[in-house]
């Protein structure tokens, strides 16, 4: 039977706020509208976001949610 790989979503947030002026959560949270609370989980990995705010925070750094996310994928079945 195969091994189900489990899915994994991965972030470049802390080095897309170092690239764009060390930038600090604080502000990246002003700017997307959550909590510096909310940038620190995402940061750790322990948060999924919603795909609004996936797009906010993309819209924030210029660039396009796949250069902000990785998705890994699992089995589908």
């Amino acid at each position: 039977m195969p091994s189900k790989k489990q899915e994994t979503l991965t972030n470049r947030i802390r080095r897309l706020r170092f690239d764009n002026g060390e930038m600090t959560q604080q502000a990246l949270a002003e700017k997307v509208g959550v909590t510096r609370q909310t940038i620190i989980a995402l940061e750790a990995g322990k948060y999924v976001p919603s795909l609004l705010l996936a797009l906010r925070l993309a819209a924030a750094f210029g660039v396009r949610v796949e250069d902000v996310f990785q998705y890994e994928g699992g089995s589908p079945h």
